[in-house]
């Protein structure tokens, strides 16, 4: 739908499922990245940087595969935090810790912020979209079957909004519900397209 293949700089498969829905054409190529930041970078910069980052490392990764002859395509990067309270909260360390920060959203607002980055050739675009969240109070009962059910270890924030938690727990979104999955699509569409 916009002319271009691109590369997503991710393994993440919800943003591989949204660029399905959103019928883009992409393939997948990562290179590990180290997802630390400058202290005092503000709350809001902090997916976009760490989005450039894995951006970057891709471009540098195609370039040197192809020794510079390859075939153009723009790169996307994102990522994903969840913050509240202004402190940033990663994935779970365990169990434990998942808990914890799913007793901490219930019944509270939180914020989801995507980083987007998209390179292509010279070109740069980066920004940032934010969700606010609202989850009804949740039983210990209901956290708990939560996490040993659906172990989201690998999610910011210790939930998919798509998932069992969101479609029960969630109150209320203002923003675009496909930012807390991940990547929001039209606005990358947009970018894409303005290139």
């Amino acid at each position: 739908m916009i002319g271009k293949d691109i590369i997503l700089a991710s393994q993440s498969a919800r943003r591989k499922t949204l660029l399905e829905w959103a019928e883009i054409q992409f393939e997948v190529i990562t290179k590990g990245t180290d997802e630390t930041y400058p202290e005092g970078l503000p709350v809001n910069d902090v997916p976009v940087f760490i989005a450039k980052e894995k951006a970057v490392a891709v471009q540098q990764k195609v370039q040197t595969s192809f020794h510079g002859n390859y075939n153009h395509k723009p790169i996307l990067a994102a990522d994903t935090i969840v913050v509240f309270e202004n402190t940033i909260i990663g994935k779970p360390k365990d169990r434990a810790d998942a808990i914890h920060i799913l007793t901490q959203l219930a019944g509270n607002h939180h914020q989801v912020i995507t980083g987007v980055v998209i390179l292509y050739d010279a070109k740069e675009i980066s920004f940032y979209d934010i969700t606010d969240v609202e989850f009804h109070p949740l039983s210990q009962e209901q956290i708990e079957f939560y996490v040993d059910t659906y172990e989201p270890y690998d999610k910011a924030g210790a939930y998919a909004i798509q998932e069992w938690i969101g479609v029960v727990g969630i109150k209320k979104i203002n923003g675009d519900f496909y930012n807390v999955m991940g990547l929001p699509v039209s606005r990358v569409i947009q970018a894409l397209h303005s290139l």
